[in-house]
């Protein structure tokens, strides 16, 4: 049985495991988008405004349980073969002798682990913020357009699917770990910096442009962002390290989401939209400084060898 795992994961690391996920994940935030500026309209009565919002919860309620109802019945526990090396090795791992509290404290003592956790939270942070403000900034600046605002929004998120997936088979097919994540994250603070400067041009359609470019390469940090992180943590589980990962986005989206509304609030969108630059700048030296200790490759080396060998 081992052996066969082996075989089958040998066989699957040809395919990108994380682009599917973060292309739902990035489908959810895309209908977010585009659905509740055409749900809730801008009305000046409240009354009218309260009963479309509350179609809206209805709907989102009624989504989730459905979804609820899906996850419970179709689909099982754990799949029959473990996806990846790292699911292989726990399985074999008797279940009283694992602790999540030490495999915690030892990713917490991986160097290269943290400077991706912070430049990765502070990368994911700055798009949370700007998805989050996105409205607020361009009603600022183009007065009514809310429903463009939200089409906006789907273009940055449509884009960086197109991103995550040629990413992530980039990623795939050249196994250049650091030097892609590093590209990438140079071009999403290159992506910021014009996304900033051309906002207040009066020009919706080069908001349009310079919204999908910037959620290209943002959006298309996040499998990398998860793959790396996987290959300088093997063999402990893919799922702690991942959960770390969002963990630091969601606290410097959080952050990042305040301060960069009360910039706006006070001083305008493009001293709020060079506040998250100067963290991308920091985010993309702290990349610089990562060692890339591809032990998840070099482990698929290993097993790769010992299947010719006995074969």
């Amino acid at each position: 049985m081992d052996e066969l795992w082996l075989v089958n994961l040998l066989k699957s690391s040809k395919k990108p495991l994380i682009c599917p996920k973060v292309c739902r994940f990035s489908l959810g935030i895309a209908i977010g988008f585009l659905v509740p500026p055409i749900l809730v309209p801008n009305v000046e009565d409240l009354d009218e405004l309260a009963g479309h919002i509350r179609v809206m919860f209805y709907i989102t309620a009624g989504v989730a349980t459905f979804l609820f109802i899906l996850v419970i019945i179709v689909f099982q526990e754990r799949p029959d073969i473990p996806p990846t090396q790292a699911q292989a090795a726990a399985r074999l791992i008797p279940a009283e002798s694992y602790s999540y509290t030490s495999s915690i404290l030892c990713l917490l003592r991986n160097r290269p682990f943290i400077l991706l956790i912070i430049s990765y939270g502070l990368n994911v942070g700055c798009f949370y913020a700007v998805s989050t403000l996105l409205n607020q900034m361009i009603i600022k600046h183009y007065p009514g357009e809310e429903v463009n605002a939200g089409r906006i929004g789907l273009t940055i998120v449509i884009a960086g699917m197109v991103g995550s997936l040629i990413c992530g088979i980039w990623l795939d097919r050249t196994k250049s770990y650091k030097q892609t994540t590093l590209a990438v994250y140079v071009m999403s603070l290159v992506g910021m910096l014009v996304y900033a400067f051309t906002l207040s041009l009066g020009h919706l359609w080069v908001v349009f442009i310079t919204a999908g470019a910037l959620g290209f390469f943002m959006t298309g940090y996040l499998p990398l962002g998860f793959e790396f992180a996987v290959e300088l943590t093997y063999p402990e589980s893919e799922g702690t390290s991942s959960g770390l990962l969002n963990c630091s986005a969601q606290v410097f989206g959080i952050i990042f989401t305040i301060c960069q509304g009360k910039i706006i609030e006070h001083f305008g969108t493009l001293a709020g939209n060079l506040f998250l630059c100067a963290f991308l700048l920091i985010g993309t030296i702290l990349t610089g400084f990562i060692r890339s200790d591809l032990r998840r490759q070099m482990a698929n080396q290993l097993a790769k060898t010992a299947v010719s060998t006995e074969h």
